[in-house]
């Protein structure tokens, strides 16, 4: 996932590979870079460090690598994250791949933050990978993820994110394996949602049983029939049903009549006043909605199952997030992808030097990055 030694000129920027040539032609110089964003972020730079640390041994040099605001600490926009300094020669064609490490970083950083601190909770799982470019990315994001989950922790006692999917990227959150039981296409091939649930049992009866239950729009009734069939695991708290019915469909037993009769019983201040277009989707709209989570639980709990953990996954972005905890949802456990960047222009990540052989200087307009 990293390019090698050799390769760097192959995998970064032109112009920096001349500059390279230029300063190999006319001497070397000792710089410092200042490393920003445009806008706020949650600190996450680990992979971005660790490989410059890497590129320094295997070209015999050093680089001085000041951060300035530690893993999972808030940065403000503008606010060099880190200072960069060293021979020019040796960093001026690093820039385009250390940057690559840092921004999206630390804006999934800041996205999983915000939401594990919505919903403080909530445990989440990182179900991002299938959305990633590559292998590349899927390691940056569930970095990302946990760094942003560690924050979560300290300041608000979160739960935050206890795992992800994959196992190549799960000694993030402390785990030897990936976490995850079924996917839709297991529910097609059993035939029935209950048939998959016993399929699922029979393959792996020590492990914890999280069942889908949207693909034949029976999200309750499915639900009931697994329950009963498992009583034992649902007693134990070691069942759980998923809803990620699409949004073109309501939840079976709901209907926007029932939707808000639903949040008037439950959490009644959700639903007044003004509401964005949006926000009223995710309270009583089609799909995986606050009223949905509601009107499963009350189903569940209605029959005698009230230990029968609730999983909901579908779009749970931080906007999602917020709206559910207004709403008070009552979710046990959040699948999410969607705290990857939605705005991939800002996550880039900016590095310009302020000092050549310790002489501040920059660009004029970036004065704000030199030394206070």
């Amino acid at each position: 996932m990293n390019p090698e030694p050799d390769e760097i000129a192959a995998w970064t920027d032109q112009y920096f590979v001349r500059t390279k040539e230029v300063v190999r032609r006319f001497g070397d110089r000792r710089v410092t870079y200042a490393v920003f964003m445009r806008r706020p972020v949650v600190s996450a730079p680990r992979l971005a460090v660790e490989w410059l640390q890497t590129m320094a041994k295997a070209r015999g040099t050093e680089f001085k690598i000041e951060i300035n605001y530690a893993e999972g600490r808030w940065v403000g926009a503008g606010e060099p994250i880190l200072y960069l300094g060293g021979s020019l020669l040796h960093l001026c064609d690093l820039e385009t791949i250390f940057l690559q490490k840092l921004g999206p970083a630390c804006v999934a950083a800041f996205n999983a933050y915000t939401m594990c601190a919505d919903l403080p909770k909530v445990a989440f799982l990182a179900m991002d990978a299938r959305h990633c470019a590559g292998m590349e990315m899927a390691e940056i994001m569930a970095y990302a993820a946990s760094v942003g989950s560690d924050r979560a922790r300290r300041k608000v006692n979160a739960k935050g994110f206890i795992g992800n999917a994959t196992t190549a990227t799960a000694g993030y959150f402390g785990l030897t394996h990936g976490l995850g039981t079924m996917p839709h296409a297991l529910i097609g091939y059993a035939g029935s949602t209950l048939r998959a649930a016993e399929m699922f049992h029979e393959s792996f009866p020590d492990q914890d049983m999280t069942v889908l239950v949207d693909y034949f729009a029976r999200e309750v009734t499915d639900s009931l029939a697994v329950c009963r069939r498992f009583p034992e695991l649902a007693e134990a708290g070691r069942l759980g049903v998923r809803i990620d019915t699409p949004g073109s469909r309501f939840v079976e037993g709901l209907d926007p009549p029932a939707s808000y009769a639903a949040l008037e019983r439950h959490a009644p201040a959700s639903i007044r006043g003004y509401r964005s277009e949006a926000e009223l989707r995710y309270l009583v709209g089609a799909g995986v909605s606050a009223a949905a989570c509601w009107h499963v639980r009350d189903a569940l709990d209605q029959a005698g199952f009230p230990k029968v953990k609730l999983v909901a996954s579908s779009g749970f972005d931080p906007a999602k997030c917020k709206v559910m905890a207004d709403a008070k949802a009552p979710i046990d456990v959040i699948g999410t992808g969607s705290y990857l960047p939605q705005r991939w222009p800002e996550t880039y990540a900016t590095a310009d030097i302020i000092e050549y052989d310790g002489k501040p200087m920059v660009k004029v307009g970036r004065e704000f990055l030199l030394r206070r």
